[in-house]
C-alpha cells in the first residue's frame, strides 16, 4: 500500500489550528470547551474525542481518513460498548454540529436532525443498563442493519431476523451475530453466554439450524418459520430473564 500523504497537506485547514480538537472548537464557535474536546497525542490532526455531559455516553470518536479528505464519527455507550451513532462526511462543520449535539446530551434523533450525515444504528440509550432493554436495543439495531444491507441475500437475512424477533422466547434473549450467523445469549455484551442453536440464511433460500457455529446439523429448512421453530425447541428449559453480562477482568 502506498504511503499516505502528510496529514497537514491533506487537511491544511485543520493544520492551521494545530489539531483536530482546536479545529472542531473553532467550527463549533466555542460551544465545545477545551476540556470536552481532546486530540490524539500521536496523531493530533487525525483523531479527536468529544465528551458528553451524559454519563451514559462515551466520548464521541472522530477520525480523519488518511488517503482522502473525510471524517468519520462513532458514538458508543459504556455498558456494552455498542455503537449508537456513526457516519462519514467531508464537511468538518457538520462534524462539529454532531459533536456539540452529542456533548450537549441531545436525543439521538435530534443529533441526526442537526447533522444529517449522522447514521442511527437503531440502538437506543439505556441509562440504567437494564439488561432487558439492552437486549431490545440490540434487536432494534440488528433489524435496522438487516433492512439496510446491500447484498444479494439481504431479503433472506432480514426475513430470518424478523422471524426470530417475532418469537417471544428468542426475543427475550440477547442477540448477536458472527459471520451473519444469528446466535443468542442469556447475558448482554461484553461477555455473552451462548445458549441455543445458531440460525443462518443461505444463498439458496434455505435456512439452517445448528448446535455449533454455522453448522446446520439440526437441519436445513425451506421456510424460516420451520427453522425458528426448531431453534425454539432446542432452547434449554427454565431460562430466566436476560442478565447484564460481566465485564472481563484485567489480567494480573
Amino acid at each position: 500500500m502506498s504511503t499516505p500523504p502528510d496529514p497537514a497537506a491533506l487537511y491544511p485547514g485543520v493544520a492551521a489550528f494545530g489539531s483536530l480538537a482546536a479545529a472542531l472548537r473553532a467550527e463549533a464557535e466555542d460551544r465545545l470547551g477545551v476540556v470536552a474536546v481532546r486530540s490524539s497525542d500521536s496523531a493530533p490532526l487525525l483523531h479527536a474525542t468529544v465528551a458528553s455531559i451524559l454519563p451514559h455516553r462515551e466520548p464521541l470518536r472522530i477520525s480523519a481518513r488518511q488517503y482522502e479528505r473525510r471524517w468519520s464519527i462513532s458514538g458508543t455507550e459504556p455498558s456494552v460498548g455498542a455503537t449508537l451513532i456513526d457516519g462519514t462526511t467531508d464537511d468538518l462543520a457538520e462534524v462539529a454540529k454532531a459533536a456539540w449535539a452529542w456533548h450537549d446530551g441531545e436525543a439521538l434523533s435530534d443529533i441526526r436532525q442537526a447533522a444529517p450525515f449522522v447514521h442511527l444504528t437503531g440502538r437506543f440509550e439505556v441509562p440504567d443498563y437494564d439488561p432487558a432493554r439492552l437486549a431490545e436495543s440490540e434487536w432494534q439495531c440488528m433489524r435496522r442493519e438487516a433492512a439496510e444491507l446491500e447484498v444479494d441475500w439481504q431479503k433472506a437475512y432480514q426475513t430470518l431476523i424478523e422471524a426470530a424477533y417475532a418469537e417471544p422466547s428468542l426475543r427475550a434473549l440477547f442477540p448477536f451475530t458472527s459471520h451473519w450467523g444469528l446466535r443468542f445469549s442469556t447475558t448482554t455484551r461484553p461477555t455473552v453466554t451462548v445458549v441455543g442453536p445458531c440460525l443462518t440464511a443461505n444463498d439458496d433460500g434455505t435456512y439452517g439450524v445448528g448446535r455449533g457455529f454455522i453448522t446446520p446439523d439440526l437441519g436445513l429448512f425451506d421456510t424460516v418459520h420451520d427453522a425458528v421453530a426448531v431453534a425454539v425447541r432446542e432452547l434449554p428449559s427454565g431460562l430466566g430473564p436476560v442478565a447484564l453480562g460481566p465485564f472481563p477482568q484485567p489480567a494480573n
